[in-house]
């Protein structure tokens, strides 16, 4: 017999009611998890099977990834990059105040993903006048010391399929999930990074500055070799294969740069 719940001349079936409450749910969860789960992956060119050995295989590839190799550290001469104001880097530098970093909580999007800490921002916000002194100092600490909390400092990472059938690491996006204070950071120095930024990227540059757009170096490439086509121009066209290309990054070299730009080393 089926589960009943007797109230009063009411009687209702929760057997039934169970099936027709939770089944939508488990099957969209059963679904998506599917369609997530990683059963084999090519790496380096080799099959890999179980779990257990693709997280090792994934972690080794990582790490081999952002492995930096001793290199002769390379600077430049003055004045070859444009620099920001002595103005500009002090602000850069000022302390953030309780209503900047407020602010920039409520900037932040409410409802994204938890990170390793396993909050979201629209948490922050409800229990701001609990908490909001406690995260405001702990943000304020980032940068008073110019060192991060170790447990703000925690990532989880997740590997999520490009398309479905993926079978190579290279098909599979890397998404860092991180805690909200970090989150906070981040967002401040971005925020004040932005009033800076169109003095020192050039007008070539077609991506990462606010109103520009990645799509628009495709456009000028199509359009040039339309244009070399059409009047029968001789020209060599090169194309740059910018797989992980910002993985390569060699930070000290990065320093140097952002030194010359006039940011003060803090």
């Amino acid at each position: 017999m089926s589960e009943k719940n007797y109230t009063g001349n009411k009687c209702h079936d929760l057997s039934m009611q169970r099936t027709w409450t939770k089944t939508p749910f488990h099957h969209i969860a059963s679904s998506r998890r599917t369609h997530n789960r990683i059963d084999t992956l090519v790496i380096n060119g080799r099959l890999v099977r179980n779990s257990a050995r693709i997280k090792i295989a994934i972690r080794g590839f990582y790490k081999q990834l952002y492995h930096q190799e001793e290199s002769p550290l390379v600077g430049f001469r003055d004045g070859f990059v444009d620099m920001i104001s002595e103005e500009d880097s002090v602000a850069l530098e000022v302390l953030p105040s309780i209503e900047e970093i407020r602010e920039v909580v409520w900037d932040c999007e409410s409802s994204k993903a938890s990170g390793s800490d396993g909050y979201n921002m629209n948490f922050i916000k409800k229990c701001w006048d609990e908490i909001g002194a406690n995260f405001t100092a702990a943000v304020t600490g980032f940068f008073q010391t110019s060192r991060l909390l170790k447990d703000s400092n925690i990532t989880w990472v997740a590997l999520a399929p490009k398309f479905f059938g993926a079978k190579e690491i290279k098909d599979l996006r890397l998404i860092s999930m991180v805690g909200c204070i970090y989150k906070v950071i981040l967002k401040v120095l971005v925020r004040r990074m932005r009033s800076v930024m169109p003095g020192l990227v050039g007008e070539t540059q077609s991506v990462f500055v606010k109103g520009r757009k990645i799509h628009d170096g495709a456009l000028i490439a199509c359009e040039t070799v339309h244009w070399l086509k059409v009047r029968k121009k001789e020209a060599a066209t090169i194309k740059l294969n910018f797989h992980k290309v910002y993985d390569g990054i060699k930070w000290s070299f990065v320093d140097i740069v952002l030194q010359k730009m006039g940011f003060v080393r803090k």
